[in-house]
Parts: C-alpha cells; structure tokens; sequence
C-alpha cells in the first residue's frame, strides 16, 4: 500500500513540475531521470536539490535504488525549472564523501537542516558532528550540467 501511494505522489509531482504551474515547487525539486544499467528503462523520480553554478546536489536515503544506477558515474537528464537538461552524474556513498555533499547541500539550503537531523552553528552552517551523524544513512549526487 506505502508503495502505491508513493507512485502516487511521484506521478503527481511529475505532472506539476511539467505544467504550467511548475514555479509552485521547481525551486526545491527536480525530476531526475536515470536510465536502468541492467534494465536500460529510463526511470523519473522526484527529488530536492539544491544548485551551486553549473552543480546541482540531490540527496537520497540510501535504502532507495534509483541512484544505484549512477554508481561509477553516469548521464542523467533533469527537468529543472521547467527545462530540460543534461548532466553527468556521480554518487557519494563513504561517509566522508557524503559528509562534504551534504554540508554543501545544506550551505546552499539551511531550512532542510532539520530533516538531517543536523543542527546548524551560530554562523547559520551545519554542524560538523550532526553532518557526519547523518552520513551513513545518506548518498550524495552531484550533477554537473552540460
């Protein structure tokens, strides 16, 4: 049942972020599609990101599977802010990695610290030990744009 009303919600999100009224939610999520390595299906997924230049950061629970296709490296197409575009994507999965992705990550977006679990300093920043707490749980995907 969880399952089902999680297609629901991704359907949902998909549809919205390729509409006219995309601007609602285009400025935190992003559709992500990877194409299966075993597979080769394309698959969307709706997901948060934030961007730094020509870099968009995503983060994922590590339980999910679809960021398992981009181990290694690997291209992906995003539907950012109403527009299509390209990237090539790596993954973080050791925790010092995913420790740097996801305090880059929440530099750029502060107000997501607390679904980290990460407190931020009295500069506004996420706190070292709180990032590293939350990295075994976490991967970190950097998509460097076309």
């Amino acid at each position: 049942m969880a399952n089902l009303v999680n297609q629901i919600g991704n359907q949902f999100m998909q549809v919205i972020l390729r509409s006219p009224l995309h601007g609602w939610l285009s400025g935190s999520t992003v559709l992500v599609t990877v194409t299966g390595r075993k597979s080769g299906q394309a698959f969307t997924t709706p997901v948060n990101y934030v961007r730094q230049g020509n870099v968009v950061y995503i983060t994922s629970r590590r339980e999910r599977t679809w960021w398992r296709n981009l181990r290694g490296g690997g291209p992906v197409t995003l539907h950012l802010q109403g527009q299509e575009v390209k990237g090539s994507a790596t993954v973080a999965e050791d925790n010092p990695g995913v420790a740097a992705g996801l305090t880059a990550y929440l530099s750029q977006a502060p107000q997501r610290a607390k679904y980290f679990g990460v407190a931020l300093d009295s500069n506004g920043l996420p706190r070292a030990d709180d990032v590293a707490h939350a990295a075994p749980t976490r991967v970190v995907i950097q998509v460097k744009l076309d």
